[in-house]
């Protein structure tokens, strides 16, 4: 199962500049003030690249602006000897940025969806979204194991991953393995891999190997602190959504998949509607209809595996992570 998204999204403030504005750029032509305009991010190097390339549109879209890029750490990146379920705090890599955005020390931020918490804070809309990068899950060998599988990896190997989800997914599916937490930016979760013997390989986003330049070392292709998984694919006006859950071990599992209608005219005039905003996100180029049926389609199968027992489900897998 993919990632729940693998794209950037731009996180700005929803309310200035009144209906129809851009929520991600100021208004007037010198930038903020005659200022540049500065977007925040987090300091690891596959979020620097991810903002330089977010930069590099907004350059191309708006020539005569000036961008600064604004670099910071945050509770997730400090904290590196606690598993990321373990926390047991709400936007581990986002807080940070999104104090600094409240505070007007950044006009807008760019993160990964999939490290946006559930809800945003009040007055924050998601004001643009990139292209999806590959949104499938990647398997790192150690380098002893090159050209192996995981099916053909020994009995008790154990492999390294922050993600419950991609934990029980792989639990499910390889029960031989053993899986264990490995934290770190991706350059030190490779580095603990290739120059010691704790794991037999690791699990990593393909999105993030790629834009790092490293997709020789994928040797098999597949919010992370809960075993929950989301695919979509929009054809011929259909909007396809799937939606999993699993138990930590993996041997229970819920997966369901619902299609809903999106193909709807964009309206002339302005309407009632144009300034609503569905799960936080404003989109003034996609008709209000369709943002409407995305978002009823998502509650929609949410209560189907609900009605399933993926609440009994989770709420197991959330009591043994507790105890771990």
């Amino acid at each position: 199962m993919a990632e729940p998204a693998a794209a950037a999204a731009g996180l700005g403030r929803a309310e200035p500049g009144g209906a129809g504005a851009d929520p991600l750029l100021p208004q007037g032509e010198n930038g903020v003030d005659g200022r540049a305009i500065r977007v925040g991010t987090r300091r690891s190097q596959l979020a620097r690249i991810q903002t330089d390339s977010v930069v590099m549109m907004l350059r191309e879209l708006y020539p005569d602006l000036c961008f600064e890029i604004v670099a910071m750490s945050t509770t997730g990146d400090k904290i590196l000897d606690t598993a990321l379920s373990k926390i047991g705090e709400k936007s581990l890599f986002t807080k940070e940025l999104e104090t600094a955005l409240e505070r007007n020390e950044v006009d807008l931020v760019v993160h990964s969806l999939k490290d946006l918490p559930t809800c945003l804070p009040p007055g924050f809309t998601i004001g643009a979204v990139c292209k999806r990068e590959n949104p499938l899950d990647a398997v790192v060998f150690h380098p002893k194991n090159c050209g192996k599988t995981l099916s053909l990896l020994p009995e008790k190997s154990v492999i390294g991953t922050s993600s419950l989800r991609r934990a029980a997914q792989l639990k499910k599916k390889f029960p031989h393995l053993e899986f264990r937490d490995i934290r770190g930016n991706l350059n030190t979760r490779l580095k603990k891999l290739d120059e010691k013997e704790d794991f037999s390989a690791i699990i990593l986003a393909a999105a993030g190997l790629k834009r790092m330049g490293w997709e020789n070392r994928i040797g098999q292709e597949g919010g992370c602190s809960i075993p929950v998984a989301v695919n979509t694919l929009l054809k011929d006006g259909q909007l396809y959504l799937t939606g999993a859950v699993y138990s930590l071990d993996g041997s229970d599992s819920l997966k369901e998949t619902m299609q809903t209608s999106v193909s709807y005219p964009h309206q002339n005039e302005d309407g009632p509607n144009d300034d609503v905003q569905h799960v936080g996100i404003t989109a003034k180029n996609v008709p209000g209809q369709a943002q409407e049926a995305a978002e009823n389609l998502g509650v929609e199968l949410a209560s189907l595996l609900l009605s399933k027992g993926a609440k009994h489900i989770l709420s197991v897998a959330r009591q043994l992570n507790d105890t771990r």
